[in-house]
């Protein structure tokens, strides 16, 4: 079937694809810019769609919402909070009726399309006509700017783990690193964990990401990692040699267990305004690990992980924050230096070396 003709009468339509597959950009490109009326600009990933932007404002956008330094429901988000447009999710975690899809929507998405995690090009090229009919409508919205609901409280990390003070009253047998990032966290998580050794300290990582990623995220760093990687199931055991992940839409904690840890995952409020929440790992760190943890902060916009690395430096944890220089967004560590919860700034290329000093201090338990 041939893609419908644009009326002379129609007002030209400049369409953003921002994906990071070079297949889906390559043949959204060609589909697009073959329309009458229509013209297209791709972008890799969030942060290169807001520059380019700045430069020429499209009047759709089409989203992926799994992609590399900025994932997909944070740029909607922060679209339609402060210049909104039409925005057409697709994605092959946003299938009709999923929480993923509602999720989008509520955010302010005018319809989501569903792509398949097998044969894109061949699902593409068979619903061109549907997904051109989706772009033109959209076209036609006007979006309203996305408000914050003022009548909703920012939680602290009290709203899941009440604060209990002093220090753990064993020591453990085994030290513990816990990492928290949010824009800019993929990579950078990627290239500390690539780092480490097979013997490295058990780790446990909130990176804030949409429920169903966290696990496809995991995975990729499992194959290019010497550690093992994984996204956290409740009640797994922390040990030597391994990552957990919190997965997407749930808090991660650390339990005590004799002399050993074990990961909590557990539904919960928004803290911070996230879930998982950086904060509430923190907390349970200092509660449970105390000065035989290490903290790091990473890149990530507003201040998620601030107070709880400020908890762990007040029971001994020794913490670390990434520099502004190789910083993606230099918010969260910006508020964490500012809170005096840092022991040392450290350059991203430099942090993996910095948490094995680090853990390399502290006396354990027999």
């Amino acid at each position: 079937m041939m893609p419908r003709r644009q009326s002379v009468d129609t007002p030209p339509i400049h369409v953003m694809v921002v994906d990071d597959s070079a297949v889906v950009r390559q043949f959204m490109s060609g589909l697009l810019s073959q329309q009458p009326g229509m013209s297209v600009t791709v972008a890799a990933d969030p942060l290169i769609a807001l520059r380019k932007m700045n430069q020429q404002r499209p009047d759709v956008i089409l989203l992926d919402l799994e992609m590399p330094r900025m994932d997909g429901m944070t740029f909607l988000r922060r679209v339609m909070r402060e210049s909104p447009l039409p925005v057409v999710v697709c994605s092959g975690y946003a299938g009709a009726g999923t929480e993923t899809a509602l999720r989008a929507l509520d955010e302010g998405a005018v319809e989501v399309l569903a792509k398949p995690k097998l044969g894109v090009r061949d699902f593409l090229q068979e619903t061109s006509v549907i997904l051109l009919d989706t772009i033109r409508a959209a076209a036609l919205a006007r979006p309203h700017r996305r408000r914050r609901l003022v009548s909703a409280p920012r939680l602290t990390a009290d709203a899941v783990l009440p604060r209990r003070s002093g220090q753990p009253r064993r020591q453990p047998s085994d030290r513990i690193v816990a990492i928290g990032a949010s824009t800019g966290g993929t990579d950078a998580l990627a290239q500390i964990l690539e780092a480490l050794p097979i013997d490295a300290p058990g780790i446990v990582v909130v990176q804030h990401m949409p429920e169903l990623f966290t696990a496809a995220f995991a995975q990729r760093l499992n194959k290019s990692c010497r550690i093992s990687v994984r996204e956290a199931v409740d009640g797994d055991p922390i040990v030597e040699g391994q990552a957990l992940i919190a997965p997407g839409n749930k808090h991660l904690m650390v339990d005590r267990n004799g002399n050993d840890h074990t990961v909590r995952v557990a539904d919960g409020p928004l803290v911070s305004r996230h879930r998982p929440s950086v904060d509430v790992l923190f907390r349970s760190v200092a509660q449970t690990v105390g000065p035989y943890a290490v903290g790091v902060i990473l890149t990530g916009m507003g201040d998620d992980g601030a107070r709880g690395l400020e908890e762990m430096k007040q029971t001994g944890a020794a913490t670390i924050a990434q520099d502004e220089a190789s910083c993606v967004v230099f918010g969260m560590p910006k508020e964490a230096i500012a809170r005096g919860a840092v022991d040392e700034v450290v350059n991203l290329s430099q942090i993996s070396a910095a948490v094995l000093r680090k853990t390399a201090t502290a006396p354990l338990a027999d």
